[in-house]
């Protein structure tokens, strides 16, 4: 998957009330249903707590205090390793380094949002009915990754040609690189560009060299990548680059010529204040149009169709919290200890005990193919994918000395290639006071403008759990499946449906996904560029007025229901709880 990254060189200078009204409308939905509750009731019941799993291209960028810029980039690609290649525009000449494809792993884990729907059944239904789904029937999300046609090249590089000067060549990890300039005074500096890069190897094909002239012609170097002989697409994993200062931004303009429709980008920004999307949207997403009964196949579209609407530039805000508090979960405090004890212990004579040991701790980890090629493949002969799929089939805990296999130098191997790239990230938290992660989807015609991300020390922190409550509503005469049911979302929004389907989940539903999209810089909440509550408000409105009461009788109040399950003629309890709903609704918004 082709991804363009750089720093760029221009420094860029709810509350008492709202708990009241919850309690007051609490105390009226029990006053108009004295029926008894329970908390949990047959195909509603569900209080899970699920996370959405959203793939997207993943990257962490870290600002410290003296505004230096530390990328981690992740790499996806499929498709033959003779024809990968990598490109990014850079400022300046960044340090190179490898990451872990299992500390993203861990940190997607860690702040992915999650959304909960409590079920609380009032009164009692005739039975569990059936036709009704359950409320969460949740699976990953999968997105298709792009391929390159690029081929790979094993002979030297020319150093000065046509204005292209090479300014580092050097291999990390799996891969071979090389930083170049590219004189921006030539006439075309991308064709420049294009041409060394196939004179050396790299077979542009229709990349489009066009798409580097902008960011050639601003002065910045180009950083490729390729694989090493003798490593497959698999051995393929995040890099790591140390910038100077500046603010992180995303080249997307490149990135259009390999990138699919709806594409993930995902995005978790450290420093010492929540980050904001700088020239990109704020997103708030409208909650009452995600599907709150299966929210990981709902939540990824929504987000597509709030972006869409603002025009393709925009990030929703999943997450701002404390960085250090991410740390132990990133590399655990056990993983650790295991480290430091493996390295103390003297394994001279013992080569084949602490390849056990090491083989058993971190096989599923990044790094350890390129850690154990130079030495142990050839010692054994066997192949690195082979010993880390089975390593009690060429070597156990008993095996002694290992000839051609120098112990200590086995542990560099490993703490450089494997433990480092974990451990490093991991201090990126620590010495961070606040992470926030930013998701979007875009597709090729939206990447016209490059997104760069600063920080507000005026926003408050946002949570990525969510949880939302929906009171069924029984009685003797009506199943489940044909109940109907009022939910009160995080917004404050009352949706109102039948059965266990969630009513908002076509594309052509009418009300906007965007709650409020605005523009925030540096200071202070930002200009509101739209507000939807009005047009939600009405939509919902109009909805809930569709659906019918089916709680229990009772002639004491105004909330009677006919033999069938339809409200008479009255001020019916499910329009009480709804006005309320928009008041709390709106009471939310302008606490914000």
């Amino acid at each position: 998957m082709l991804l363009f990254f750089s720093t760029l060189l221009r420094l860029r200078g709810a509350g008492a009330g709202l708990t009241i009204l919850c309690v007051s409308a609490a105390a009226l939905a029990a006053t108009l249903v004295p029926s008894r509750a329970s908390a949990c009731g047959g195909v509603f019941c569900s209080n899970t707590n699920l996370p959405i799993d959203q793939k997207a291209e993943r990257i962490i960028f870290h600002v410290d205090a003296s505004g230096k810029v530390t990328a981690v980039i992740e790499i996806r690609y499929e498709g033959p390793a003779s024809k990968f290649a990598w490109l990014i525009p850079v400022a300046g000449k960044p340090t190179v380094g490898v990451s872990s494809n299992t500390v993203l792993d861990r940190l997607q884990a860690a702040s992915n949002p999650s959304y909960t729907l409590t079920n609380t059944v009032k009164g009692e239904c005739s039975g569990f009915g059936g036709g009704s789904r359950g409320p969460f029937s949740c699976g990953p999300i999968v997105a298709a990754s792009a391929t390159n046609d690029f081929a790979s090249y094993d002979g030297g590089f020319v150093e000065t040609d046509g204005g292209v000067n090479v300014l580092e060549q050097a291999t990390v990890g799996p891969y071979d690189y090389v930083i170049v300039s590219v004189d921006p005074k030539l006439e075309d500096p991308g064709m420049a560009a294009g041409e060394w890069l196939s004179k050396n190897g790299y077979v542009t094909n229709d990349f489009g060299t066009d798409r580097l002239r902008p960011y050639l012609e601003g002065g910045m170097n180009l950083l490729a990548f390729r694989l090493r002989k003798g490593n497959s697409s698999g051995s393929i994993r995040p890099i790591k680059l140390e910038f100077g200062t500046g603010l992180p931004s995303i080249p997307l303009r490149p990135t259009a010529v390999a990138a699919v429709n709806n594409m993930g980008i995902l995005v978790w920004v450290l420093g010492e204040h929540r980050a904001v999307p700088l020239n990109y949207k704020s997103l708030e997403i409208n909650d009452a149009l995600l599907d709150w009964t299966n929210p990981a196949a709902s939540y990824e579209a929504l987000v597509t169709r709030a972006a869409n609407e603002a025009g393709g530039q925009g990030f929703v805000t999943e997450m701002a919290s404390s960085a250090p508090a991410f740390a132990d979960t990133l590399y655990p405090e056990a993983e650790r200890s295991a480290w430091e004890n493996v390295s103390r212990t003297d394994w001279n004579g013992r080569e084949g005990a602490l390849l056990f040991e090491l083989l058993s701790r971190y096989a599923g980890y990044d790094g350890v193919a390129d850690a154990l090629a130079e030495e142990v493949v050839p010692a054994l002969g066997v192949q690195a994918d082979e010993l880390i799929a089975c390593p009690a089939c060429h070597v156990s805990a008993s095996v002694t000395d290992i000839a051609g296999v120098d112990a200590a130098h086995l542990l560099e191997k490993f703490r450089k290639l494997v433990v480092d790239p974990v451990a490093d990230t991991a201090t990126l938290f620590e010495n961070a006071a606040k992470v926030t992660r930013l998701f979007t989807t875009m597709s090729p015609d939206e990447m016209t403008l490059d997104p760069s991300f600063a920080f507000n020390a005026s926003l408050d922190d946002v949570s990525n759990v969510h949880a939302a409550e929906r009171i069924v509503e029984c009685n003797e005469e009506v199943s489940q499946s044909r109940a109907s049911w009022s939910a009160v979302l995080p917004s404050g929004a009352v949706v109102r449906g039948t059965g266990g389907a969630w009513p908002f989940t076509r594309p052509d539903d009418k009300m906007p996904a965007n709650l409020h999209v605005r523009r925030i810089g540096t200071e202070g909440a930002g200009d509101m560029v739209t507000d939807n509550t009005a047009a939600i408000d009405a939509a919902l409105t109009a909805h809930n007025r569709t659906v019918g009461f089916t709680g229990e009788r009772n002639d004491g109040c105004g909330a009677c229901v006919t033999a069938t399950g339809h409200p008479r003629p009255a001020v019916t309890y499910f329009a009480l709880v709804t006005a309320l709903g928009i008041a709390l609704h709106r009471r939310a918004r302008r606490g914000r």
